[in-house]
């Protein structure tokens, strides 16, 4: 088999890998809960990055079987309501190896709300339960087009079951989105650590 070889001289006229977009998400902030009601980032959303990422790291509510929802803002934190339409579905499979589902869950999504999006539903407060995961928020201070995100959370369920929860859809405004906020549907956020990363495109 005959090798091709390129040249590429152009290469030679870089004198800078500065402004070469790496995609490596930049760590720029920490929040750990401890009995809070909710975890709010109100800065650093803006348009340095064209993603923001946030991880979320063992979860564990004070309430049993809650679910764990955010909301979006677009005056720094004054208000939580931002406008969405999203799809909501998991998969399923209990410890015992006797239920198992892939589900979609209309009575979890939002069609032109401003409530607060459940992420991960039904989380067991037992000591050993928590839930992990991500959520993906895409280029959030654009002032053209709507803001989509895309969640994937895995949850130790009050079922004795590992649930992924997949929720999809959009911040129906055109306004730049600069602050988010995570809470339980009921009660504190007993423990857990949220990250938020900036990515560039």
């Amino acid at each position: 088999m005959a090798l091709t070889y390129h040249n590429n001289n152009s290469i030679s006229n870089v004198t800078s890998f500065a402004q070469v977009p790496s995609g490596s998400p930049v760590l720029l902030s920490t929040a750990t809960a401890s009995g809070s009601s909710s975890i709010s980032f109100t800065s650093g959303i803006d348009s340095t990055y064209d993603v923001y990422q946030f991880e979320f790291i063992n979860i564990h509510p004070a309430s049993d079987s809650t679910h764990f929802q955010f909301n979006l803002s677009t005056d720094a934190g004054s208000n939580y309501n931002v406008t969405k339409t999203t799809t909501f579905f998991s998969s399923y499979h209990e410890e015992g190896d006797v239920g198992t589902a892939l589900v979609y869950s209309p009575s979890l999504d939002l069609a032109q709300s401003t409530a607060f999006q459940s992420i991960a539903y039904e989380i067991g407060n037992g000591a050993d339960e928590s839930a992990s995961g991500s959520l993906q928020l895409f280029n959030p201070s654009s002032t053209t087009y709507v803001k989509h995100f895309i969640s994937k959370i895995n949850g130790y369920d009050a079922a004795n079951a590992s649930v992924t929860r997949f929720v999809a859809g959009y911040g129906n405004t055109t306004s730049a989105v600069n602050a988010i906020r995570f809470q339980m549907s009921s009660g504190n956020i007993d423990a857990g650590t949220i990250k938020m990363y900036g990515i560039k495109a």
